[in-house]
This record gives structure tokens, sequence and C-alpha cells, in this order.
């Protein structure tokens, strides 16, 4: 009958339950065996044999070897078979394009980094394929293997007309037919997403926000952004604009008038990478202003090994208060369980910079939201990249009902 294999209850569906289990349990704990996956789903030896057998014929998982130093007979073991699958994520900047391949187990099995020539914007499709190319075959594979691709950039793709928004300063991304060009390129189904939304994938998937199911993540490096996961699911907005905390207007600041355009004001410019040498000017600490973000990471850095003497206290404590002066109000609009601070700004002011955020938000804020700092510090846009996009794959590959 038609429709059956989509039947609740039907026996195929029931089998493909227990197969996802057994696979979602084999993706956390790596291997197992037979004994311990009839446990853990709760289904009888004969049919956990009879699952892993199947599941070895569909070349899902593998047998891996047997349990050792332990009483009794050993145990054969299993675990997924990580060519059952392959993604691959892109982070983009206006200076490099970072590429990544991952099998279906999360392990990454190819790297490649393209420089783009900084302000020229010539050839994006062209870029955009170097660079997975590069990692595909870094990883033994060819564009074929790859089942999807998440690419993170700067800002959001407006769905209404295809056009990039927020991020002005990446050249050659504005075209309204860009991504149609990289559709008809592409041999595998690609997605686009905000480079701070990717963050905060990473760090429910892997870092401090596991298992919270509303929680705000601020990035700063270049520019200060945020990422708005609220009921577990991120809040992108109308356009994909939400979490654009740059130009929200702060006390003490410009407002940001025509933001499409080059100008300073709002949270950027209190908190942002460039607000970072004056404060350590003012505290009187003789500083360079650029390059921003070595400099501002430096600062913080070298404050946080001395957080309570003299001018780098005053640093960490001016710098905190206008964090959480922005943070403030994200905190009284959403009322978030978990704040993350992330990006390499707020990363080198390390746990010293966190306490003071955290006490300066205590008094500007209603809610008392906990503050961590990240737990995905390296590449967390393109590890965020990855886990998106593996999240389908693996929704694709353990789907047995097919």
């Amino acid at each position: 009958m038609a429709g059956t294999q989509g039947t609740p209850g039907t026996p195929r569906v029931l089998r493909a339950m227990n197969d996802r289990a057994a696979l979602d349990l084999l993706l956390e704990h790596g291997t197992l065996s037979r004994t311990r996956i009839g446990k853990l789903t709760g289904l009888s030896k004969p049919t956990a044999s009879q699952l892993l057998a199947r599941l070895e014929a569909a070349g899902l998982v593998r047998a891996t070897g047997t349990t050792e130093g332990r009483p009794g007979p050993s145990a054969q073991l299993y675990a997924l078979d990580p060519g059952a699958g392959y993604a691959a994520g892109l982070d983009v900047n206006q200076h490099r394009i970072r590429a990544a391949v991952a099998d279906i187990t999360g392990a990454v099995t190819g790297e490649y980094e393209l420089r783009t020539g900084g302000r020229t914007g010539d050839g994006v499709v062209r870029q955009v394929t170097g660079a997975l190319d590069g990692a595909v075959k870094a990883a033994g594979l060819t564009r074929a293997d790859v089942r999807r691709l998440v690419i993170g950039t700067p800002g959001a793709f407006d769905p209404a007309t295809g056009r990039l928004r927020y991020a002005s300063h990446l050249p050659g991304w504005h075209s309204p037919t860009l991504l149609e060009e990289l559709a008809a390129v592409l041999p595998m189904p690609f997605e686009y997403e905000n480079d701070v939304n990717l963050v905060a994938v990473a760090e429910r998937a892997l870092g401090a926000a596991r298992g919270h199911e509303d929680f705000v993540l601020l990035w700063n490096e270049e520019g200060l952004g945020a990422a708005l996961v609220l009921g577990g699911r991120l809040h992108r907005g109308f356009t994909g604009g939400a979490g654009e905390v740059g130009f929200l207007p702060v006390p003490g600041t410009p407002l940001v008038r025509q933001v499409t355009k080059a100008n300073s004001g709002g949270f950027q410019e209190l908190a942002g990478v460039q607000s970072v040498p004056g404060i350590a000017r003012a505290a009187g600490i003789d500083t360079p202003d650029r390059p921003y973000v070595p400099v501002a990471s430096g600062l913080l850095a070298r404050a946080a090994e001395t957080p309570d003497e003299g001018p780098y206290a005053e640093l960490l404590d001016r710098y905190a208060e206008r964090v959480a002066t922005g943070l403030a109000s994200l905190v009284a609009v959403l009322d978030p369980e978990l704040v993350v601070l992330s990006g390499d700004v707020l990363v080198a002011g390390g746990e010293p910079l966190r306490a003071r955020v955290q006490a300066e938000l205590a008094d500007l804020a209603a809610s008392r939201p906990r503050l961590v700092l990240t737990a995905v510090p390296h590449e967390p846009v393109l590890r965020g990249a990855l886990e998106s996009a593996l999240a389908t794959t693996r929704d694709e590959v353990f789907d047995t009902s097919r």
C-alpha cells in the first residue's frame, strides 16, 4: 500500500526508529558492544543483533575490535562507519575563506585556507569552489562525496532579495544572483548562515551552551554581534538581521543612522574592538590603535594576567561596564538563561573580565543570567558550519525507513 513506510507503528518505521536510536548512541559514545546497545535502547539481544547486522550491511556501522581487560568472554565492539557520509563548512571574511570537511562522526578529515585579497570582490564563486576543493582534496575526496555544505558569512542574506545585508565590508558578496550562481556550480545542496549564529550552533552542540534552550552569545572580534537562541531554535528575525547588536543604541555614543554606510555609534563604538585602545590610554597605558583585534586582545590578555593592579585593573573595570551596558538591553528583552562570551577580544579578558561583566550586569538588569566564557575557542564559525551541515546529513544518512 502506498505510503505504508511512513505510517506510525508499522514494523518498518519501528525498525527505523530503533536504528536511529542506536546510531545516535554510537555517535555519542564512539564504540559500544551489542549488549550495551541493547541495554541503552531497551532491545532484546536478538533484536539488537539483527539491528547491528542490518546497519553493518547498510554501511552505517562497522566492527572495530573487542573488549579487553574485563572478566568473561570478550565482546565485539561497533562504531559508526566514518565514510557513511561527509559534510563541509566554509568560514568567510573579507581576507580569507576557511574550508573543512568532516565525516559522519564529526571528525575533520580535510582543511584548507584561501586568501582572498582584501578589498577585491572578483570571482566569489571561484573563491568558494577553490576553498571547497582544497579541503575536499586534503580529505582525499571529490566534490561529489560531500552531501551538504554550509557557508558562514558576516551579515545575513535577505530571503526577499537574495542580497547579503549588514556586511558592506565583504566585497563581491552582494550580487542578487550570487546564490543562484553558486547553486549552478555546486553539486551538493548548500545553506548559508550568519557567522555568529554558527558560533552559537557550535557552542550548543559542543560547548558551554550544551543542554540550554535559551541563551545569548555575544561575539566580539572585528565587529560586535550576537546570536539569539530561543526555545532551542536560532532566532534570525524577518530579514535575518536579528543579532546585529553593533547598531544597538546605547548611552554615551551617537545613534547609528543610515546603517548601510560606514559610520560610527551605538554598541560597536561603546564596546567594540576599536574602543579598547582608547580606554587603555585613558587609564595611562601607552598603546597603538591598530591592528585592532591583536592590539585589543593583547591589552585585555595582559590585564587578565594582572587583574587587580593599577591601570590594567581600570581597563578591565571600564571595559566590563561598557560590555554590560549593551548586554543589559538584550537581557531586558530576552531574559535568557545563559550568556556566552565569545570572540578573540572577550576571550582574551578571560575570567577576570567575565566576572566583572557579571557583576555589572547584576546592577543593570532585572534578571540574572549566568555568564560563561566560550568552550569552543578554536575556529568556532567553521566548527558551527560543520555541525550545521552534519545535522542535516545525519538526518538523511541515518534514515533507514526508505
